[in-house]
């Protein structure tokens, strides 16, 4: 199960994806992926063990709203679901929040598997009016504005968009293995309801703490930025209920999905690896002091900090250069332009430049002196790793798992302080036998901690820890109707 990544999309989960699939020819495999309008292009050759890409669009089209009621079926899940959303956490028991809205989103799919439109439900005037009253009974920010009838409207229709995996076809496998947590968990929630198949789920980074950051700057009005963080934030809880195997890729990511509510018993840190052949030692070095960086274009990579370092580097080493690689999605045009303005306003065009996507990024880390990631937020990402397995010693920023990564073969600074990445910079740049001995035991600990064979090895215990042949699968017993009774929380 993917969202937003493979096949569609080139990045770190992609390629992890990709290295699954074919890391493992013995196992066929299905792909589910969300996606935009359906319309998205593969960007991935087809592996041979790859058998079906499922697509499901979670904003083509727009469901009209229903004729009439939706009836009970419907409307007793979804109060049970407004009240588990909008209900503050801290006056609930945690667990029971959980569950409580677990037992809710499964109504909602049974409603949908039973042969209501759910989507036309959801956007219903009914459903509207439940909304509506729902916040007014359960509003507790007095000093907020008063949610109005238009924000009950685009709350429900965000809601609609989002909850449409529930009545995509349940998907019939013997593992459903999530990438992320989110909205893709919808679908592998519907294969647990309808066939009992065990559920893994992965994240590389933290799902809830990047929709936080997300709807840092949405333009959207508060009570409906509110609903969609709560919305976020109890899917995300109601997926580590559900899940059989969760697979953080970073300590510090296990450490956030614990405080979430995950069952440490069923947690194995998962981290990735990397294909030591294709990443070789780099044999020499380019013929001026010079910083690489591979990635996306994106604000949550802040470029931003890492160019205002390299101004500083530069007044210190003329000659240095930055070398920007990776390619820019569509929604990041506008970063993209104002990297390069921040690139003209401090007087360095002669010698940073964003080179755009590269074939190889082995090339972007052989570029380089030494490699920089500046991000505001990863999980376990590929490219330290792929750098470090070059001999790179990396200047990174302390976020997710990256410490985890570098440990003491390259330099951890503190997000958006530029003045300390440029220090290490410096460091690395100006002093050749720390950086040679960096670079050294930064290969030797991708060998011995991060080689794909390992991650794959991983994956594979887990997998035949869990696999049982499809035909023994006995579907979960369907739940009573739902009915307002059952919350106990008025």
């Amino acid at each position: 199960m993917s969202e937003g990544t493979y096949p569609y999309a080139m990045g770190g989960v992609s390629i992890w994806c990709e290295q699954l699939i074919k890391g493992m020819p013995d196992y066929r495999w299905e792909v589910v992926a969300l996606t935009v309008d359906g319309s998205e292009q593969s960007v991935f050759a087809a592996p041979a063990n790859l058998d079906r890409v499922h697509s499901v669009p979670l904003w083509g089209g727009r469901n009209e709203k229903a004729q009439g009621s939706p009836g009970t079926a419907f409307t007793g899940p979804y109060e049970m679901f407004l009240r588990a959303l909008i209900t503050p956490v801290d006056t609930l028991q945690p667990e029971r929040g959980r569950a409580v809205f677990l037992l809710a989103l499964r109504g909602l799919y049974e409603y949908a598997e039973s042969g209501g439109n759910l989507g036309e439900a959801l956007v219903s005037n009914e459903a509207v009016t439940m909304m509506l009253d729902a916040w007014q009974d359960l509003r507790v920010e007095q000093t907020a504005p008063a949610p109005t009838v238009a924000d009950a409207v685009q709350a429900t229709w965000l809601l609609e968009h989002m909850l449409r995996p529930l009545s995509a076809p349940a998907v019939q496998a013997d593992i459903v293995h999530c990438s992320m947590n989110g909205l893709s968990m919808l679908v592998a929630m519907v294969a647990k309801w309808r066939y009992g198949t065990p559920l893994v789920m992965s994240e590389h980074g933290i799902y809830l703490r990047e929709r936080y950051m997300s709807y840092l700057h949405d333009d959207a009005p508060h009570a409906v930025r509110v609903m969609a963080l709560s919305f976020f934030r109890s899917l995300a809880g109601a997926a580590y209920l559900i899940t059989d195997v969760l697979a953080p890729h970073s300590s510090y990511n296990r450490r956030w999905q614990l405080h979430n509510g995950a069952d440490p018993e069923r947690m194995w840190t998962m981290y990735n690896g990397v294909e030591p052949a294709e990443f070789p030692a780099a044999t020499s070095e380019p013929a001026v002091p010079t910083i690489s960086f591979m990635g996306r274009i994106d604000p949550l990579k802040d470029l931003h900090t890492l160019i205002r370092a390299f101004a500083i580097v530069r007044d210190k080493i003329p000659a240095a250069r930055l070398r920007i690689f990776g390619g820019t999605p569509a929604v990041n045009r506008t970063y993209h332009e104002s990297c390069e303005r921040l690139i003209e306003e401090l007087g360095l065009q002669d010698s940073a430049v964003l080179e755009g996507r590269i074939e190889r990024a082995v090339d972007a880390y052989h570029a380089g002196s030494i490699v920089a990631l500046t991000s505001i937020s990863e999980g376990f990402p590929y490219t330290v790793v792929e750098a470090m397995a070059c001999g790179r010693p990396c200047v990174c920023t302390n976020v997710g798992g990256v410490a985890e990564a570098v440990a003491d073969t390259g330099r951890v600074v503190a997000p958006r302080d530029h003045t300390a990445v440029a220090e290490a910079c410096i460091e690395l740049l100006e002093n050749d036998d720390l950086r040679f001995n960096l670079g050294y035991a930064a290969r030797r600990r991708v060998l011995e901690h991060f080689t794909l064979a390992q991650s794959l090895q991983m994956y594979r215990d887990v997998y035949e820890r869990l696999a049982r042949p499809l035909e023994g699968a006995i579907p979960a017993p369907r739940l009573r109707p739902a009915a307002p009774a059952w919350l106990g929380m008025r």
